[in-house]
């Protein structure tokens, strides 16, 4: 399980020493999951304890919010100046991506249906 733990931090770390020396356009850690992926594809034997570790650190989720909401809370100055505007964003940009989700994910089944209906 350790070990599990530790292939998740040298990746999310590889994926910011990359971002870092090269300038990629992309997160550290959206780097790092690139390359976790990269590693599961490649090391098949690691997939059983790292499901085990995902599951254990989602199960955990909440605890994880802790620090986030604390640093929002030191911010009280800067959400009674922007909050309404950061609510309205937030808000705005959920239902937007709903929307483009559905409208997707319709598309993709029209897609997928002449192809059904030509196994039939």
């Amino acid at each position: 399980m350790v070990g599990a733990i530790a292939l998740l931090f040298v990746c999310q770390l590889a994926g910011e020493i990359l971002h870092r020396l090269t300038g990629l356009p992309l997160p550290g850690a959206v780097i790092g999951m690139m390359l976790l992926v990269g590693w599961l594809a490649l090391v098949r034997r690691e997939r059983p304890t790292l499901e085990a570790v995902s599951g254990w650190l989602t199960a955990h989720l909440s605890i994880m919010f802790v620090p986030a909401a604390v640093g929002l809370i030191e911010e009280g100055e800067a959400l009674k100046d922007y909050g309404l505007a950061l609510v309205l964003a937030v808000t705005v940009s959920t239902l937007l991506t709903m929307v483009v989700t559905v409208l997707v994910f319709r598309l993709a089944l029209r897609w997928s249906k002449p192809d059904e209906e030509a196994e039939a």
